[in-house]
């Protein structure tokens, strides 16, 4: 007998979420790899996309082999496998859609996440629970929540989460943070980040049939079924609360972090987002314009987008600080400081490179060493990214308990967590 779509999705679902509640079964797998004399470290790749930036990081880690190549559309699979051959690993990578197959080999070292945002801390709590240590892209978690559940994953299981801002390893950017801490400008009183693009409108979505290619249901994975059309899938789910977090985590995180580690800070005790979508009559949830602020108590920070208007007249710094003494820009990779009649003092620059990001956590997995971006460190920047949005969406001034990083207003922590698909809730 045939069945019909209905019967079919129940199925299906029913496989998930058997599927995601035997995936705790991999919890005492033994990591061997790192325990090599070779001390090789084996990795498998969630996500193609972003994911061959992944490839050819840790292909220049020596002693990293990549083990798996994982994505839920196989047409990403060849120009991967060209990607790692490229960087000179003779032995093929074995290409597989669903990560928990790599979850269950017990040669796989570490899993690098690379998937969208709503994958993020699902994937990296199910690594930690098989054994496994993780790279994951930033944000790292979808909401609040998901950030306090990836921390304790990651410290009830030992595992060495480190978190994708890359800027954290950065020679220079270092650097530049020490000496800010050292008093380069005296007392710091404010930070500031930016984002000014040229995005265009992603236009409305159409019903259509879900690509050959593409396994949708495995693309949505933890988060609840959400119709497919023909404007979503691979990149347009960020201005989708659904999926993303909007421009705040897509690139909020990256100078909002180096605003946070600048001035030494942790939970905020305000939080404002006013702006809104002014640009595109499109699919588009999220704001394209605005300014978050964020009140520390003895300092303020703010992060102003222009998403869809790049302003090409103004050409304000990647993050800046304000200090009694001076100020001190930040560009992608280097730093400049500045007396208060706004000459310049100093200026270093250097090219950018990920590879010291994955350098850093192969040295924590083999040596020890300390983490750059710690997922317990990383999730306090991303908080600030998770917090600016609740404010826009409430559409209130937020009050922040500074133990727990939680809005104190009820209405607000309806936006902490989210809701699943049956099966897939994250538990630690």
């Amino acid at each position: 007998m045939n069945e019909t779509p209905e019967t079919a999705a129940a199925t299906t679902r029913r496989n998930f979420a058997r599927a995601a509640a035997g995936a705790t079964a991999f919890a005492m797998t033994p990591v061997r790899g790192q325990d090599a004399p070779s001390n090789r470290l084996r990795v498998g790749i969630m996500g193609l996309g972003r994911g061959k930036a992944h490839i050819s990081g840790w292909l220049g880690v020596p002693g990293a082999e990549i083990a798996y190549l994982c994505d839920v559309d196989s047409q990403r699979a060849d120009e991967a496998a060209r990607v790692v051959q490229r960087g000179g690993q003779e032995r093929p990578a074995k290409f597989v859609k669903d990560f928990r197959e790599m979850l269950g080999d017990p040669e796989v070292d570490l899993i690098s996440i690379a998937a969208p945002n709503y994958w993020h801390a699902p994937a990296t709590i199910l690594a930690c629970a098989a054994g496994k240590h993780v790279y994951v892209e930033k944000p790292a978690s979808h909401n609040g929540r998901e950030g306090e559940l990836m921390v304790a994953a990651a410290r009830k299981h030992g595992r060495k989460v480190q978190m994708g801002n890359q800027r954290r390893s950065f020679p220079l950017i270092r650097e530049g943070i020490q000496r800010l801490h050292e008093g380069a400008i005296g007392t710091v009183r404010s930070g500031r980040a930016y984002y000014f693009a040229s995005r265009g409108s992603i236009g409305k979505g159409k019903p259509a049939p879900v690509p050959a290619d593409l396994d949708y249901l495995l693309w949505q994975g933890p988060v609840p079924d959400y119709p497919f059309k023909d404007n979503l899938v691979h990149y347009n789910w960020h201005w989708h609360w659904h999926f993303g977090g909007g421009e705040m985590a897509n690139n909020g995180i990256h100078s909002l972090d180096l605003v946070r580690w600048g001035l030494k800070a942790g939970a905020p005790r305000k939080v404002t987002y006013l702006g809104g979508r002014y640009h595109h009559d499109d699919d588009q949830e999220t704001p394209d314009t605005g300014v978050a602020v964020f009140d520390l108590g003895g300092a303020g920070a703010h992060w102003e987008q222009s998403s869809s208007h790049p302003r090409k007249p103004e050409a304000p710094a990647f993050a800046s600080f304000a200090g009694d003494g001076g100020a001190m820009h930040f560009s992608g990779s280097g730093y400049t400081i500045y007396d208060l009649a706004g000459k310049q003092v100093e200026t270093k620059t250097a090219p950018a490179s990920d590879l010291p990001h994955f350098q850093n956590l192969a040295d924590a997995i083999r040596n020890n060493v300390a983490l750059n971006s710690e997922i317990e460190e990383g999730q306090k920047s991303t908080l600030w990214c998770h917090l600016g949005n609740i404010a826009y969406r409430s559409g209130l001034v937020l009050e922040i308990d500074p133990a727990t990083g939680r809005p104190r207003q009820e209405e607000a922590m309806k936006f902490w967590g989210r809701e699943y698909r049956p099966g897939w809730e994250p538990k630690v």
